[in-house]
């Protein structure tokens, strides 16, 4: 990416400090943190101390003020292509997912709260929206606010929440009335407000240094003040803010792929068979030729959708044409280079066997591949 059109030295200053963060910080550690089902807090503070977190937070509390996604998507390129794709959804719901609730919906009042501890990585942020029973459908959400003098009372549960176990604050799609699309509002939620019950981290097949946690809610008093933007407005938010999560996977898919899809040339540059290096058989070549080929693809439509999201061009249904395209790929690609590996590709002590699982998810959540192209074929007017 760094040597794209489109990208200042600014931009590639951060890619630096990033990419000093990945080796110093990230890849010593990332093992401990497979092994222990979880991010240790520190991968924060230490990530808001070089400047890494809240980009877009305005100067008065605590960021950089800098209203440019090229700098979210250029951290998310550098630690998801060194194969730590837990440590990469992490700062996406930092950077990319959770923190344009809090900037751009709410109040001087509630950045001040807020802000400052996102950007020093105090605050780990998460969001809630996903509930038993309702997957991809935002429209199905149940957990019920309803008023009750100055505090919403909430009752519910979520499910498949990032951050659940490490977050401090989370953006809850709570139900305020009946109305299917104008029912939804959002509140945001300490996590040590009294009814905020964790529940169990979650076993997952793949990423397993990312906490993924169910999350209940028991008479929980939240304050009106925690409400973002207005009552009933929830649906229009959550779905306005989508298009750059997708664009975030996108970006974090690609990346990914094209790190596993380094390694694996390396591999078999090395690894020998029947006399030869792996790399001199021609089914070899032809199946990286080809990889090579639809990485350079997928790179070229990625920096153009980041570009037509920077001048506020990205659609919705160009965002989940980028999205279904990338996370497939991503899996094709960790699928096909743990066969050049042979049996020591489903073996987890090599990165391809761990690539191959941590992609699996990507056509799933943010919105599933069938989801995608739901939408894409709704643009079409099919």
């Amino acid at each position: 990416m760094s040597a794209r059109a489109g990208y200042e030295p600014e931009h590639h200053a951060v890619r630096e400090v990033a990419r000093g963060f990945v080796t110093s910080v990230i890849e010593p550690r990332h093992e401990e943190w497979e092994a222990a089902h979880g991010i240790d807090r520190s991968l924060f503070t230490e990530a808001g101390t070089l400047g890494l977190l809240g980009f877009s937070v305005p100067e008065e509390h605590g960021g950089p003020g800098v209203e440019d996604y090229r700098y979210n998507a250029v951290l998310i390129d550098e630690v998801a292509r060194s194969g730590a794709a837990a440590e990469a959804i992490a700062f996406s719901l930092q950077n990319d997912v959770v923190l344009p609730y809090l900037t751009d919906l709410t109040t001087q009042e509630q950045k001040a709260r807020w802000l400052p501890g996102v950007v020093s990585g105090e605050t780990i942020l998460g969001i809630a929206m996903t509930e038993p029973g309702t997957g991809s459908d935002l429209t199905g959400i149940r957990t019920s606010a309803v008023r009750d003098g100055d505090s919403y009372v909430v009752n519910g549960a979520k499910t498949f929440i990032s951050n659940g176990q490490n977050g401090d604050l989370f953006v809850v799609a709570v139900r305020t009335s009946p109305d299917r699309h104008g029912g939804l509002s959002l509140l945001v939620v300490d996590a040590d407000t009294p009814g905020f019950q964790r529940g169990r981290n979650l076993d997952k097949i793949g990423l397993h240094a990312q906490d993924t946690s169910e999350l209940s809610f028991t008479d929980m008093r939240v304050p009106v003040e925690n409400l973002l933007g207005s009552e009933g407005d929830g649906f229009g938010h959550l779905v306005h803010n989508l298009p750059q999560e997708r664009l975030s996977l996108s970006v974090g898919a690609v990346a990914a792929a094209e790190g596993v899809f380094a390694r694996t040339i390396e591999y078999v540059r090395d690894r020998k068979a029947f006399g030869s290096p792996v790399s001199e058989f021609q089914n070899t070549r032809f199946v990286l030729a080809q990889i090579s080929t639809e990485l350079d693809l997928a790179r070229t439509y990625l920096e153009d959708c980041i570009a037509e999201h920077v001048s506020g061009q990205l659609s919705p249904a160009r965002a989940a044409r980028l999205k279904l395209w990338t996370t497939e790929l991503q899996v094709s690609v960790a699928d096909r280079c743990l066969q050049l590996h042979g049996g020591y590709g489903y073996m987890r002590e090599y990165p391809v066997s761990r690539a191959f699982v941590d992609a699996r998810i990507q056509t799933i959540y943010g919105g599933t591949s069938e989801i995608m192209k739901t939408i894409i074929a709704k643009d079409l007017e099919l």
